[in-house]
């Protein structure tokens, strides 16, 4: 087997001159890096294991697509684009699948606020923009209409998670969201319409409470622009801690581009920027040990990136 490459140590020639400004979303990195490697969280987010390993659309399919199905492993899921009633015309209009990073976003913050509070009521309309703050994104104008855009559309679709172990399957049919308060848009001639507080629906926040993988913030907070970079540290978040220590599991680049290859049309393409997200990843996950050659990804048995009890750290 071909020497293959830990991560996240990179070998760079040696360079006399100075090394170029980092960008703000590298410094995002570096010092959320640092502070995880020296700092205990100071908040935990959380994620449906099911959703950590089967993601959403990275780009917008087109409104005309109705149904995204992903599977992994064991779990799969499907969603189901709906509709929403719209309370000036009292007719139910059709809004699309979700897609990109911000409904990731959407998707942890309301997991980590159903947790934190235990109960499946969120109030999005206070806590949503607190959240968004905290990860240092925008929260006026384009960003945050599309953050609740992004969660109308959430909340109108019906959701499908499957995992098979042993031959027995069990199966969650709901919508993430049973009920949620609209409100009026704004601006005029707005479509969309925007949730103000959510009820989660009963399965799945029973399923949550049950399957709920403990996430850093800080982490999610400097990865939040790249849906891949969500995908790749909330899989690997639920996956390290689970093998067994001494048996490394392998996954070859054909099984990866299955699952995080989407929008790419040759695996070699797909392969690099894995690797460089990756690295992303890894900076922020100091603890994750694995190891990429040219035949794929071994993974080893590594802590999860937060440990021990994590209810002192449910805050807001």
């Amino acid at each position: 087997m071909a020497e293959g490459t830990r991560l996240p140590a990179v070998s760079t020639p040696a360079d006399p001159s100075p090394p170029p400004a980092l960008t703000p979303r590298q410094r995002k990195l570096v010092e959320a890096g640092a502070a995880i490697r020296t700092d205990r969280p100071s908040a935990v987010d959380f994620l449906h294991s099911i959703q950590c390993q089967c993601g959403i659309p990275y780009t917008n399919p087109g409104d005309e697509v109705r149904v995204w199905e992903r599977g992994q492993g064991h779990a799969t899921l499907r969603i189901e684009a709906g509709a929403a009633i719209d309370p000036a015309s009292r007719k139910f209009v059709e809004v699309g699948l979700p897609y990109g990073e911000k409904p990731r976003l959407v998707l942890i913050h309301l997991a980590s606020e159903a947790v934190r509070t235990k109960n499946p009521v969120v109030d999005v309309e206070g806590s949503m923009t607190a959240f968004a703050r905290s990860l240092g994104l925008d929260t006026n104008g384009p960003s945050l209409r599309h953050l609740k855009d992004q969660l109308a559309r959430l909340a109108a679709a019906t959701v499908r998670m499957g995992l098979v172990e042993g031959g027995h399957a069990v199966q969650v049919n709901t919508q993430i969201v049973s009920a949620f308060d609209l409100w009026y848009p704004d601006e005029p001639g707005q479509r969309v319409l925007w949730p103000s507080t959510v009820r989660l629906s009963a399965e799945y926040y029973a399923s949550l409470t049950r399957h709920a993988v403990p996430l850093d913030r800080r982490a999610v907070g400097a990865l939040a622009g790249s849906s891949l970079a969500l995908d790749v540290y909330v899989w690997l978040a639920q996956r390290l801690h689970r093998v067994p220590a001494g048996r490394p599991q392998f996954l070859g680049w054909a099984t990866l581009y299955d699952q995080f290859g989407q929008g790419y049309a040759r695996v070699r393409d797909f392969r690099a920027r894995f690797l460089a997200t990756l690295r992303q990843v890894t900076a922020v996950y100091p603890t994750a040990r694995l190891m990429a050659d040219e035949r794929g990804l071994t993974l080893e048995y590594s802590p999860p990136p937060v440990s021990g009890r994590t209810d002192s750290l449910l805050v807001g």
